[in-house]
């Protein structure tokens, strides 16, 4: 197995790379970042981290070869970045993810290519009130983000039905708890209101209480990108090569209350209520509620409870510096 993960200096990139190497089914591994990627602390295993320019045909060229047998193509810019800088979203989101794509389906034909896309797809209010979304609800993004993955959810999902690549696409909901510094994302209050005052630093609300979103654990996300890797290809035969991931539903109340459980009043008072229009009104198109069936007929993994999250977060990164 020779395995190519895109976006590779991200953290769930980085958390990929971990599990790829635990379960020593891989040869080779190689991650790539627009800023060379490090080699995860924990490897144990030589993993080959590169510099490039995914809109770069040279640099495609010497990445995407037909050694290769996986891509994980998780680069991007994020919902909040993307709708404020367009050239950028599209450069990235767009662009590079096109040039992966034309390079693969003429060097290495037929290879997986698992695409992490997101539910930001869906734009607007669902057809009823708490109406749990499926993959059979047409895409209306409310954001430049979510345009622009929904292009690349099209574009590989042609190339499949012509047999020019097998994609996977999942589309993922909002990670949590993210560490390291905020992200360009719209939902990356959703992980700073954790991360930040559980180390004692001050964290910005900028959204309604009364928000709920969909989430789901870093832990799980890097199981279900695995477990799309290893599905048969006839589990797509006739099919979309769409899956909405697994998730939970949460409100930001929610939220603050398992703060206060975990690192009490004090981690609680950290956190300061300034509401933003534009992060609030990109969130709010995203639908909360999803019936996940087809994902779980497909075999990927249910995520936790939001207290089983925060608990993996402390396992996983409360010792570090995030």
């Amino acid at each position: 197995m020779n395995v190519l993960i895109t976006g590779g200096g991200g953290f769930i990139g980085q958390a990929l790379a971990i599990s790829l190497v635990a379960e020593n089914k891989a040869s080779a591994i190689t991650l790539t970042d627009i800023v060379e990627p490090k080699a995860p602390d924990s490897s144990k295993s030589n993993i080959r981290c590169i510099k490039a320019d995914l809109t770069s045909q040279t640099d495609c060229n010497s990445l995407l070869t037909k050694e290769l047998t996986h891509i994980f193509i998780l680069h991007g810019i994020m919902s909040g970045a993307a709708e404020a800088d367009l050239e950028l979203g599209i450069r990235v989101n767009v662009d590079a993810t096109r040039q992966v794509l034309d390079t693969l389906r003429k060097v290495n034909r037929g290879v997986k290519a698992i695409f992490t896309s997101t539910t930001a797809v869906y734009g607007g209010p669902p057809p009823s009130p708490g109406f749990p979304l499926t993959e059979a609800n047409a895409p209306q993004p409310s954001s430049s983000y979510g345009a622009q993955k929904l292009m690349m959810e099209t574009l590989l999902s042609d190339y499949s039905r012509r047999g020019l690549l097998d994609g996977r696409i999942v589309r993922l909901p909002t990670v949590l708890v993210r560490p390291g510094k905020p992200t360009g994302a719209a939902s990356s209050f959703a992980s700073a209101i954790f991360r930040e005052p559980l180390n004692g630093q001050k964290s910005i609300l900028p959204v309604s209480k009364d928000l709920s979103v969909w989430i789901c654990s870093p832990r799980t996300v890097v199981k279900n990108l695995i477990h799309a890797r290893d599905l048969p290809a006839e589990s797509y035969a006739g099919g979309s090569r769409v899956v909405n991931l697994p998730g939970v539903t949460v409100s930001i109340h929610e939220m603050l209350a398992a703060l206060k459980a975990v690192g009490g009043q004090k981690a609680l008072d950290l956190v300061e209520e300034k509401r933003d229009a534009t992060t609030e009104k990109i969130v709010e198109s995203w639908p909360a509620k999803y019936d996940t069936a087809r994902a779980k007929q497909l075999g990927f993994k249910e995520d936790g409870t939001l207290e089983q999250t925060l608990q993996e977060y402390l396992e996983d990164y409360g010792s570090k510096k995030t």
